[in-house]
Parts: C-alpha cells; sequence; structure tokens
C-alpha cells in the first residue's frame, strides 16, 4: 500500500523519480485515486515521455463514461444527489444545474435545502453557513428550467441509532427534538415519479442512513426504480456503489464507477491530477 510510504502522499518528488527509475513504460489504471496528486498517481508521471505513459484500460472507460453522460446526455436527464452534507457536493451542484432537466435531492444534505425555504427541521443534520448557498442553488435551478426535487416527508427518530424508535411524518410536522434519518413513503413515490420519463440517470449519494435497516427503505426503494429504469444509470460514489450491491441491483445498472472522491470531481467538471499528468510532456 503506497500510503504507508513516507512522501507518497506529499507527492515527495524524490520517491516519484524513484518509483519512476523503475519502469520504461506507465501506466495508470487506478481510477479511483487518480484525483490525488500522490507520488504515483501525479508525481510518476512527469517523469516519462508522452509516449512512454497512458491511461489504462478502466481508466479510459471511466473518464469517457462520465464525459458523454454529463456532456452529451440522453435527455431527459436526471441527477439523484443524496449524502449527508451540501458542502461536499456543492462544485457537483453547480456543475450539473445546466446541464440536467430534473435534480432530486435526498439524504441528510436535503434538510439545509428545506431549512433554507423555511422549514422547521428539528434536530436534523443542518450546515447553517450554506443556507444562503442552498437557496442560490434553487433559484439557479428555476431560473434555467430545472425541475428540483426535495422529500416530502421523512422517517425520523429521537437519536442516531439503529434501535432507536422511527416514524413517517410529513416535512412540516418534524418536531423539534427529532431529526430526519431517511426519506418517507410519499418522497420515494414522488422520486419513482420524477425518473419515469429519464433516459439518463446520474446517481450519487444514498436517501438516508442506509446502513441503518430502519432507515433503508428510502435508499432501497430508490435503486430498485433506477435499476427497472429504461435509461441509461450511471452510480457513483463509493456509498451509492456500495448501496446498489446490498440491494441485488448491481446488474441492472448501466454502469458504476469504481471512485467515490474520483467520480465526484469529475461531475464537479475538474480534471483529475491523475489524468492530466498523463497527457503533459
Amino acid at each position: 500500500n503506497m500510503r504507508f510510504e513516507e512522501g507518497e502522499t506529499k507527492n515527495d518528488k524524490t520517491l516519484a523519480k524513484t518509483l519512476a527509475s523503475l519502469a520504461d513504460i506507465f501506466i495508470n489504471d487506478a481510477f479511483g485515486v487518480s484525483h490525488r496528486a500522490h507520488a504515483s498517481v501525479e508525481g510518476i508521471a512527469q517523469h516519462f515521455d508522452i509516449e512512454n505513459k497512458a491511461a489504462g484500460f478502466l481508466l479510459a472507460k471511466e473518464i469517457k463514461f462520465f464525459y458523454h453522460i454529463i456532456e452529451e446526455p440522453k435527455r431527459p436527464f436526471v441527477s439523484i444527489v443524496g449524502g449527508s452534507k451540501v458542502s461536499g457536493k456543492l462544485e457537483a451542484l453547480y456543475n450539473l444545474i445546466p446541464k440536467v432537466d430534473k435534480i432530486i435531492i435526498g439524504g441528510g444534505m436535503a434538510f439545509t435545502f428545506l431549512k433554507a425555504l423555511g422549514h422547521e427541521i428539528g434536530n436534523s443534520l443542518v450546515e447553517e453557513d450554506l443556507l444562503p448557498e442552498a437557496l442560490k442553488i434553487m433559484e439557479e435551478a428555476k431560473q434555467l428550467g430545472v425541475k428540483f426535487y426535495l422529500p416530502v416527508d421523512a422517517i425520523i427518530a429521537e437519536e442516531f441509532n439503529a434501535d432507536a424508535f422511527a416514524k413517517s411524518v410529513t416535512i412540516q410536522e418534524i418536531p423539534a427534538d427529532w431529526m430526519g434519518l431517511d426519506i418517507g413513503p410519499a418522497s420515494s413515490l414522488l422520486f419513482a415519479q420524477a425518473i419515469e420519463d429519464a433516459h439518463t440517470i446520474l446517481w450519487n449519494g444514498p436517501m438516508g442512513v442506509y446502513e441503518m435497516e430502519k432507515f433503508a427503505k428510502g435508499s432501497t426503494k430508490l435503486s430498485h426504480v433506477v435499476a427497472k429504469s429504461y435509461a441509461t444509470t450511471v452510480v457513483g460514489g463509493g456509498d451509492t456503489a456500495d448501496l446498489v450491491r446490498r440491494t441485488g441491483d448491481e446488474e441492472e445498472m448501466s454502469f458504476i464507477s469504481t471512485g467515490g472522491g474520483a467520480s465526484l470531481e469529475l461531475i464537479e467538471g475538474k480534471v483529475l491530477p491523475g489524468v492530466k499528468a498523463l497527457i503533459i510532456e
């Protein structure tokens, strides 16, 4: 494991040169780490001529797939964005809004958007400093005619615990000392209807705390709906990939990315350091 090597994560030039001296040709096929400017990923490539370095088949496949999905999608193009925090998906949302026809927001990050709209969300996860950004994102979607979907109900509990008592309520009825940990049944139905006519679906992030059985139904239902869709379906992000394997929908998806952070950076529109190093003399 290269990260145990001193200097790997700091992209140490001496380590990169030493690694490069071991071979005449460098092939990067590690998509999952290509967003990291590390010695064995980015630094090493600087020591090879353009003719002696290249992307492996997996890396090339990932890059091409994400490019075609994001830049040349079959429409309607629906993006499903979940996970716990808006901060982790902010750049991705800004890059996606001008390109998609619909955006579905779920997971803990949905509560920041809901609070920005004036909803009382109890003890649900919220990023107070990003409330203005949430409003800005929703306003941009509105200006561009992008349909923006948020949960209309939630599975709530008094504590973040697999054994906690859970119940379903509308977003307007979340008590002050309760927290939302999954989307509710009405949201599952709404989101299913939203992707019914999709020709391309890009999914990154679960709808709730899917690791806990009580709060996994929203993510599980969505996984089944996406799997049964006739659309080209792309799953990005480690948690989402893990989820579709748990639900048994893995084989029904068109493409499951092997990278978590790497796939997110592609969705953000960034050039990965490990890829850029392959195309520089």
